[in-house]
């Protein structure tokens, strides 16, 4: 009997799925009070509510069933024959075992994921795609859409966000740099006939050449952009005619933007704000037939499409880059480049010409869509085609390969972790757990096909090792930079309560610290290229890397004082330094707004050391199945870390990448050093990734909830 002053309470005859699962009581409305104190949404699960029927209503469902069934008897269950399913579908594993891991056992596991980790209840969004979409206005009056997985987008909404909070008003837009402002090409965009536009002055035959040869060591590794027996053919015929500046003709067309090409790796002064090349550039786009009669020679007005989008995007003209590589894309498509093109049909040269030309168009597409921050347009599985062959240089084949993986990871990123509202089955960090794990699965082969020489005694960094290894570590930023900003918020909301709301679950300290981890590796890959003399200063994608990794490095000690890297930000501005010497303009401009954020963020205070924990290494010997042991144990109890540990990071920074007295200028540093060894290996990054769990989810919305982040 209950005391004097108490009632019983009666239990309610339903609960929420979410009072249910976690056992506690629910108050049975609709909803329930626990779901509205935290803003969730409240679902009742009806199915185990008992209800009284009669025996006939029963029998009458028993009789439905049994009908149904021998209605579907009738029916063809298997419309596509096996070995229909097994000719269209070989996704790449003929000529590729590094592309033939089964796409129905990758879809099986990620399906088992998140069927694991799948939590209804939890509302935790991607704060960089949540919400109503983002704008930005320049002074000009155009207005430009942030997409959610561009870098350029989030470096401004990490700047806009710091700048209302430091100065209570909007982030003035007249010192920033927008899409295609950055160079004049003193075009007014209409196209002439060859008879009313001025003869363009090409070079002679050796300068031809010299160019030509530049930009195949440039680009030839990475890209296809012209068929070399056909292009050098047509090259000497036009250079034994006795007037080599009467030409016509598309192969013309291509032969002015090799030459843009040339001129942009080779010339380090620009005239004003005209880039190199822009004379050859702008005449080839003058004399462009219309896609008419470009669709007459498909194969040559791909790679001219190609060549086009390329160019168009190392001068920060980033949408009419993104609109030509999807021409090229749909002019390729339309001639089945796609497909398995039958050989005995077509013939060999041929057929590895388009294989080649597809990947191309397909990795450009790829990441120009993530640039852009812009939804990925084509599914993988309508495409079927092997990668090509090079004759006595298998290596290439595995480069291409690679390079495809790392751009459908960096598609599934897109689509997944900055999907649509920011979610896909309302759970942001089991995304990011699935996008981590296709991660791992590249780490050690990536390592063990192509790897980082840095000694430079033995044979010096390889570019295109190189590359791959900087669009890597991009991949990881890419999946766990959202955390970031969301704490960078949280700082800002709260910061009295950022570092205890952070220390509250390792897992997700562990995530920003594999950010800072990768964005450190891209200086140092960068810094070996630098030193022997390969660093890209024309095209883009190096100034990506570099940008992507300062803005990470810069926001770290805003959240937490001890993610403080000042000698690795003093590398980086040497690289933009570097990039800015040979003339490029959008170097100049993204350094003066990593400037600007780093001005802003000192503005505000930061917290004392001794209240902060140390953050996480990658010790060389944890991290092995059997004994379970994940990266958030290397995290010490908090409040054991003191300003001695910051000392002795700062100085093995130091030591890393400081003159060792060779007397050259910095040294290039070999594997060991750096840590590509030992760090950030596949068991490591699947460390991180398997200790993301349901509470991960829950306690991140909570604390979404609590420091009014939305």
């Amino acid at each position: 009997m209950a005391g004097n002053g108490s009632r019983v309470t009666k239990r309610s005859l339903n609960a929420c799925t979410r009072c249910r699962r976690q056992k506690i009581k629910c108050s049975g409305t609709q909803p329930c009070d626990g779901c509205n104190k935290r803003k969730l949404t409240c679902i009742f699960d009806d199915r185990d509510q008992k209800i009284l029927v009669t025996r006939g209503y029963i029998d009458e469902l028993h009789q439905k069933i049994a009908s149904l069934q021998q209605n579907v008897e009738h029916i063809d269950p298997s419309p596509l024959s096996p070995d229909y399913a097994e000719d269209r579908s070989p996704d790449l594993k003929h000529d590729s075992p590094q592309l033939s891991r089964s796409s129905a056992h990758d879809h099986e596991e990620s399906q088992q994921l998140h069927q694991e980790l799948e939590d209804p209840a939890s509302g935790l969004t991607n704060p960089l795609s949540t919400g109503p979409p983002a704008f930005m206005s320049a002074d000009n009056g155009r207005t430009f859409y942030l997409g959610t997985s561009s870098n350029w987008s989030f470096a401004r909404r990490v700047l806009s966000l710091t700048h209302e909070h430091i100065y209570q008003e909007a982030l003035p837009t007249g010192a920033l740099t927008f899409d295609g402002a950055t160079y004049d090409l003193g075009w007014d965009g209409l196209r002439r006939s060859h008879s009313m536009a001025e003869t363009p002055s090409v070079p002679t035959f050796d300068h031809a050449m010299y160019l030509i040869n530049v930009v195949k060591f440039r680009c030839g590794q990475l890209y296809h952009l012209f068929d070399e027996n056909e292009f050098m053919a047509n090259l000497h015929d036009f250079y034994s005619e006795p007037k080599p500046n009467a030409a016509t003709g598309l192969w013309y067309v291509h032969f002015l933007l090799i030459l843009a090409f040339g001129k942009g790796f080779v010339k380090h002064k620009v005239q004003g704000n005209r880039p190199p090349g822009a004379d050859y550039f702008v005449k080839a786009l003058e004399m462009l037939p219309d896609v008419i009669v470009l669709h007459e020679a498909p194969i040559e007005s791909t790679e001219v499409m190609c060549c086009i989008a390329l160019y168009l995007q190392a001068l920060d003209c980033r949408s009419s880059a993104h609109n030509y590589i999807g021409q090229a894309m749909r002019m390729a498509m339309a001639e089945g480049m796609h497909t398995q093109m039958p050989i005995e049909y077509l013939g060999e040269n041929m057929v590895q010409r388009c294989r080649k030309i597809w990947w191309t168009v397909y990795i450009l597409d790829r990441e120009m869509t993530s640039l852009m921050g812009l939804p990925q347009t084509l599914n993988d599985d309508q495409i079927n085609t092997l990668l090509p062959s090079f004759p006595g240089s298998p290596q290439r084949t595995a480069a291409i390969g690679m390079h495809i993986r790392l751009s459908r990871i960096i598609a599934e990123i897109n689509g997944s972790v900055y999907a649509i509202d920011g979610r896909i089955n309302r759970n942001f960090l089991v995304r990011t757990k699935s996008a981590l794990a296709n991660i791992a699965s590249l780490a050690d082969e990536l390592r063990r096909a192509f790897p980082l020489q840095m000694d430079r005694d033995i044979s010096g960094v390889s570019r295109i090792s190189a590359y791959l290894h900087l669009l890597y570590h991009q991949c990881i930023v890419l999946a766990t930079r959202p955390l970031l900003f969301c704490f960078l918020k949280i700082r800002f909301e709260s910061p009295a309560n950022c570092i205890e709301v952070l220390n509250t679950s390792r897992t997700v300290r562990n995530l920003i610290q594999m950010s800072m981890d990768s964005a450190q590796q891209i200086i140092c890959i960068l810094h070996s290229l630098q030193n022997e003399g390969l660093l890209e200063t024309f095209l883009s994608f190096d100034l990506e890397s570099i940008f992507v990794s300062t803005v990470v490095l810069l926001m770290g000690p805003a959240i937490d004082i001890r993610w403080t890297y000042p000698i690795w930000l003093e590398k980086a501005y040497a690289i933009f330094e570097e990039i800015i010497e040979s003339g490029n303009l959008l170097a100049k401009f993204r350094r003066s707004e990593l400037h600007l954020l780093d001005e802003l963020l000192s503005c505000f205070p930061q917290e004392h050391p001794r209240c902060l924990s140390a953050p996480v290494s990658f010790p060389n010997n944890v991290l092995n199945s059997s004994s379970q042991v994940s990266l958030a144990n290397s995290f010490p109890p908090s409040g054991q870390a003191n300003s001695a540990d910051a000392a002795v990071q700062t100085q093995l920074e130091h030591d890393i990448l400081s003159d060792r007295g060779s007397g050259v200028g910095v040294p290039a540093l070999d594997d060991q050093e750096l840590g590509f060894t030992n760090r950030l290996t596949a068991e490591q990054i699947m460390a991180v990734a398997d200790s993301i769990e349901s509470i991960d989810t829950e306690w991140m919305s909570n604390a979404m909830i609590e420091h009014s982040i939305w």
